[in-house]
């Protein structure tokens, strides 16, 4: 059996251009698809959220039966193209796992008819999201380069990823923005988000290139030969990329003042939560992250390698298989997963008593303010302060309720096996450990209850197996 892989933010590079080209502000995309193709995506329930909004410069040639078993999409190509070309924006056509599949190729046409037009061979049904997003990107600064060497502006910061459909985009980064600044550096170009195709050329002229996301950006970094450093999580590594920002800006003692009055300020909170009472807690964490490379290790390295907590595991969506990790989340049911919504049903599948905490698409989830930072030091105290109030709730579901109790308890106290108390003992162990005694006690009352109202007055194992 092969893997199962449901995730659609890992699934086509024909997404992966969509989500690249339409992010440009100046750009149409027609897709020489199906006309069900455009509206998956057009009307933004591709990840089941809001992170991809309607995309008015995306149209499809719609594709039907006839052109796809007999007479190609050349036709219908060229008959959307004359729609489009007084638009004013530049038009790039970009292939299907349809129209790849009948081998439509439209680069000798455009270059003989519509020269300004650029086609984009998606590879749909060779490379999966992040892979398509890492070439889509390169692509256009093939595309767009002015071939003029570059002329570095002291200083300055491009931020090459962001586009539709990354999770948390908003949040984290704002969070990048804010440490550039911060370090000295001046933002000048965020990639393609807050972008033109005429401002592609310009990138080669950073002092230094951020890639928000591990997964794609690398090839385009190349290409421009700039400086490169990645966006960081945690509190090590967030302080080594503002020293890093600002060597390479030129300010390297505002940079150090920077991360001075950050540890004054921003992680201000984390502190506080350490010396308290509740970080305790702390190394009694148990988690497990299913989510694309950046966030998986990211939350790894910020609540397991800096804050102590136990990491279960930390799976990479993208090359996942899921069957896998529904077994991982039933045997291990952490007290926190950061995951998909394919993780929140598996979880519920298991009956878990897990914290689910939204990581990564799909999922019907919207994350457009800016306050909900995985990155940066904003991202550990934001990560820190969620644990910690879902560790308060977890006590306060856990509370005893003692008229309650009492009035539902079995009038005689009842004996319990010794295979019946092994079984208890290891359901109890999985669950969070602050509300183990609270979770064993309320266990112990259903099985109790069970028994006596069959007549019994020993628990046995078929008993505590029939609770689920």
């Amino acid at each position: 059996m092969g893997k199962i892989i449901r995730d659609e933010s890992t699934a086509s590079a024909y997404w992966a251009s969509v989500n690249t080209f339409c992010a440009l502000e100046d750009v149409h995309v027609i897709a020489d698809a199906p006309v069900g193709c455009y509206n998956l995506a057009g009307v933004a329930v591709m990840d089941y959220t809001d992170a991809i909004p309607y995309l008015e410069n995306l149209t499809p040639t719609s594709l039907t039966e006839r052109e796809i078993s007999s007479s190609g999409s050349s036709e219908i190509v060229q008959e959307t193209i004359e729609k489009l070309m007084g638009s004013g924006k530049q038009l790039i056509l970009v292939s299907s796992a349809e129209s790849e599949m009948i081998g439509s190729d439209h680069q000798n046409m455009l270059a003989m008819k519509y020269p300004s037009v650029r086609f984009f061979p998606s590879n749909s049904l060779g490379e999966n999201e992040w892979q398509g997003r890492d070439r889509a990107l390169a692509w256009l600064f093939g595309q767009f380069d002015d071939g003029k060497p570059a002329k570095v502006e002291p200083g300055t910061v491009s931020i090459i990823g962001p586009t539709y459909g990354c999770f948390n985009s908003p949040a984290d980064l704002a969070e990048i923005k804010r440490l550039i600044a911060g370090a000295g550096g001046k933002v000048v170009h965020v990639y393609p988000f807050e972008s033109k195709s005429a401002d592609i050329a310009k990138l080669k002229n950073s002092a230094a290139i951020v890639v928000m996301y591990r997964e794609f950006g690398s090839q385009l970094a190349e290409k421009l030969g700039r400086p490169l450093l990645y966006a960081p999580f945690g509190i090590e590594q967030t302080d080594r990329f503002i020293e890093e920002v600002g060597l390479l800006a030129g300010t390297p003692e505002e940079a150090a003042r920077f991360i001075a009055e950050e540890k004054r300020t921003t992680l201000s909170p984390l502190w506080d939560l350490w010396r308290g009472p509740q970080s305790e807690w702390f190394p009694t964490i148990r988690f497990g992250v299913v989510a694309s490379k950046s966030y998986a290790n990211g939350i790894r390295r910020v609540l397991s390698d800096e804050l102590g907590m136990q990491c279960l595991f930390s799976i990479d969506s993208s090359d996942a298989d899921n069957a896998a990790v529904r077994d991982e989340i039933a045997k291990t049911q952490p007290q926190f997963l950061f995951g998909r919504m394919p993780d929140k049903i598996y979880l519920a599948e298991a009956d878990a008593k897990s914290r689910f905490i939204p990581a990564g698409f799909p999922g019907p989830i919207v994350r457009r303010a800016l306050g909900t930072p995985f990155m940066g030091h904003s991202g550990v105290v934001w990560l820190v302060q969620e644990i910690v109030n879902a560790l308060y709730d977890t006590l306060f579901n856990f509370l005893p309720i003692t008229r309650r109790q009492q009035a539902a308890a079995p009038a005689k106290p009842l004996k319990w096996t010794p295979e019946a108390n092994a079984i208890l003992d290891g359901i109890v162990k999985k669950a969070p450990f602050i509300s183990q005694i609270s979770f064993g006690r309320e266990l112990k009352r259903k099985a109790e209850n069970l028994a006596a109202s069959r007549g019994l007055d020993t628990v046995t194992p078929d008993i505590l197996q029939q609770l689920g």
